[in-house]
């Protein structure tokens, strides 16, 4: 994709540029107000050489339509909570949710052609933020989220233009010193952009190249091409068709083999329990200082032993330095965002830890069986699902997984008892027993699960738990033996 085939807009007479514009504000607004009460959101990216116009057209966006209706994020230098975090954090963290429109000033696209630009990254990292970012605009783009893509070009001699003449304004625009960088790395920045545009683009999120050179013209292509982007979606073409759920073999047989006879007796168990809290409380220490984060995910069935397995690792770790996050059903606020979206939202800082009592995997489990996921909807999850995990381990989180098996006969002696244990018969209700009669389709969707985002960074351990104490030594020791490895 080069910027020298760019035509530039025509000069427009001020007269014809007013009508138009007073026109297109109107269809905006309404199509706005249309998408209101959609089930889908608006995410426009705007980023380019042109700086300044880009500031531009981000004023006009809130200018034309109504502001109070457009989540604007302005992407700049990474805040320490930022870099703290996997590269991709703040741009799921800022996602709008259905029925608004999200106006991101910069984003991937830049944070990527600054860095090849300027030499200051290699090209496998490269490749890796390019990846990254096609599976992100087309995991958003399948949940069903309109993507639009402006680069605004402008020639040198216009950049040094307007960078005078910001300088001059009593209130400049703040971001004075990016347009300076880009002036000093100009030819180097074109080069960077007209590759990354090549392998960004996509139908699903297409880039719309404008010339900077004339505002008018710019100003009504840019604004017309939202219009009839969102017009067209909102009339409801380029929708997917259903897909038919596709029943694999993957996997099949990997909870059969599981050891369920595994014990542990009273004297081994008390003794390894001490010494492997140990050996965490010391390891966790270790991960702090050197700012390694860590993310644990339990999943298993209805009374597997999940909360136990857990208060074991917390017992041995400092408060400050953890913290269980336990998934439920999502609420209003987190369906109106991707399934991802939640998770992305509790990724630790570095050197802490977060435990997930059930988690992302609830899409290809609970959501799968129950058919709250459409079958399109849960088959895509499992490579959404690798790249989530994949940016975890890429930023040097460490990253482990369990599922506590126990069996059916072992299941419902634990029922019982809850429900003759006063503190514990808040945790059985009639679901619990409901989802028993679909353990079958829960097997099969567990064991595919395993199958297919079992990986080195992230692996799964499939947990004997018929005897809770075994299973609590199994997963502290995957732990630990994991995390010494991880520090050196």
């Amino acid at each position: 994709m080069s910027f020298q085939n760019v035509e530039k807009g025509p000069r427009i007479p001020g007269e014809v540029y007013e009508a138009r514009a007073s026109a297109l504000r109107v269809d905006l607004v309404n199509a706005q107000f249309d998408l209101g009460q959609s089930d889908f959101a608006v995410l426009v990216l705007v980023s380019g050489t042109d700086r300044e116009g880009c500031k531009e057209l981000i004023d006009l966006f809130n200018e034309w339509m109504d502001a109070r209706y457009i989540d604007t994020e302005v992407f700049l230098a990474h805040s320490e909570e930022e870099r703290e975090r996997p590269l991709f954090w703040r741009y799921w963290h800022a996602l709008p949710p259905r029925g608004r429109t999200g106006l991101f000033f910069g984003a991937w696209t830049y944070d990527a052609a600054v860095p090849l630009a300027m030499g200051k990254e290699g090209r496998p990292r490269l490749d890796r933020r390019i990846e990254a970012a096609r599976d992100f605009e087309a995991a958003l783009a399948a949940d069903g989220m309109l993507i639009l893509k402006i680069w605004v070009h402008s020639p040198r001699e216009l950049l040094e233009k307007r960078l005078k003449a910001t300088r001059k304004r009593k209130h400049g625009w703040h971001g004075a010193k990016y347009d300076r960088r880009t002036l000093e790395n100009y030819d180097a920045i074109v080069e960077a952009g007209e590759e990354i545009l090549a392998r960004t683009d996509a139908a699903h999120a297409p880039w719309l190249v404008v010339d900077g050179t004339r505002r008018k013209a710019r100003n009504l292509r840019v604004m017309t091409y939202v219009r009839d982007s969102l017009l067209q979606r909102l009339s409801g073409a380029g929708e997917p068709p259903p897909v038919e759920p596709v029943h694999s073999p993957v996997g099949a047989g990997l909870l059969a083999r599981v050891d369920l006879d595994a014990r542990i007796d009273d004297e081994d168990y008390d003794r390894q329990l001490d010494e492997l809290q140990g050996r965490l409380a010391d390891l966790s220490v270790r991960a702090r200082e050197k700012g390694r984060s860590s993310v644990l995910v339990f999943e298993g069935w209805d009374a597997a032993g999940k909360g136990g397995a857990i208060r074991r690792l917390t017992g041995a770790m400092a408060t400050r330095d953890y913290r269980v996050v336990p998934i439920a059903a999502p609420t209003d606020e987190e369906l109106a965002r991707h399934y991802l979206w939640r998770f992305w939202r509790r990724i630790p800082r570095d050197g802490r830890v977060v435990i997930f009592d059930r988690s992302w995997y609830g899409r290809v489990l609970v959501e799968r069986v129950e058919g709250y996921a459409r079958p399109e909807e849960w088959q895509r999850a499992y490579a959404e699902i690798r790249e989530f995990e994949r940016q975890l381990v890429d930023h040097g989180t460490f990253v482990r997984k369990f599922w506590l098996h126990i069996d059916p006969e072992e299941q419902l002696r634990r029922f019982q008892a809850r429900e003759q244990t006063p503190f514990k018969k808040y945790k059985i209700t009639s679901d619990d027993y409901r989802n028993r009669g679909k353990w079958d389709q829960y097997v099969e969707a567990v064991e595919e699960a395993v199958a297919r985002t079992d990986t080195r960074g992230a692996p799964w351990t499939l947990v004997p738990a018929n005897d809770k104490r075994y299973a609590r030594i199994q997963v502290l020791n995957v732990v630990c033996d994991g995390l010494e490895e991880a520090l050196g």
